[in-house]
């Protein structure tokens, strides 16, 4: 009986460890936390055991790629680092802090290698689902910004390959070739126009973008006041009824 009991208490040892190390597995399994390497923010997920973690890879491609390392560009990371998440979504809000703060401060920028690191980063903001409403909201503005930069973006080059693409037409009319009669024909029917149309890109993309000049400030300011006619007074009577009448005839 003595034996017994030694048995039993040592398998209810036992079972009680292993119990403890699965729960203790099964909450490292679910937390997350961010280190830095290399300049590099990295996602780190537990592993199925009491301790450890490694980079965080999910088989959703969609989620790969939200999770995929962070480049910082010298930026701080703030609190993030070697900070634990317990949920996913928690997560994700300290995440989009960080990754909205890059694309902020690249996508008013009118340098397009600039501009362009700013869409990457905020492409990576809209695919962290757990992002809070307001932090969803602060999204919307920054697309709804960056439409712009984009559009200008976009007049300035469509202005720059007008231009391009006459001059290729001018080079290839210069010299005796298969091409060269219709590249004049092209040069006198599009030149004109486009023309026009580089005029009127360059002055979208640089013109209407500026500050307001002063003739559309001065189309904005009231008008003056009328001014009242002056009314001229009644001509004076003849002089012949000025002259008193003769009272005998």
């Amino acid at each position: 009986m003595r034996s017994i009991k030694k048995l039993v208490l040592t398998l209810l040892v036992l079972g009680l460890g292993g119990a403890v190390v699965f729960l203790l597995s099964q909450l490292n399994a679910r937390t997350y936390k961010v280190e830095m390497v290399d300049g590099n923010l990295v996602v780190m997920k537990g592993r199925l055991l009491p301790t450890g973690s490694e980079p965080y890879r999910p088989s959703d491609p969609a989620l790969r790629e939200a999770y995929a390392p962070v480049p910082l560009d010298g930026t701080s990371s703030g609190y993030l680092v070697n900070e634990q998440f317990t949920e996913r979504d928690q997560l994700d809000r300290a995440l989009f802090e960080v990754v909205s703060g890059l694309a902020r401060a690249r996508i008013t920028s009118d340098d397009p290698s600039v501009l362009e690191q700013g869409l990457y980063y905020l492409r990576r903001a809209d695919k962290f689902t757990g992002a809070s409403e307001e932090q969803r909201q602060s999204l919307k503005v920054m697309h709804s910004e960056v439409a712009y930069y984009l559009a200008r973006s976009k007049l300035d080059q469509a202005r720059s390959e007008v231009a391009e693409a006459i001059d290729q037409l001018k080079l290839a009319a210069t010299t005796s070739n298969r091409h060269a009669h219709s590249a004049n024909q092209m040069i006198l029917e599009i030149e004109p126009a486009a023309k026009a149309f580089e005029e009127a890109l360059r002055k979208a993309a640089h013109g209407l973008s500026g500050p307001a000049s002063a003739e559309s400030t001065n189309l904005s300011s009231p008008p003056p006041a009328p001014v009242r006619p002056q009314t001229k007074p009644p001509p004076a009577p003849p002089v012949s009824e000025l002259k008193p009448k003769d009272g005998g005839s």
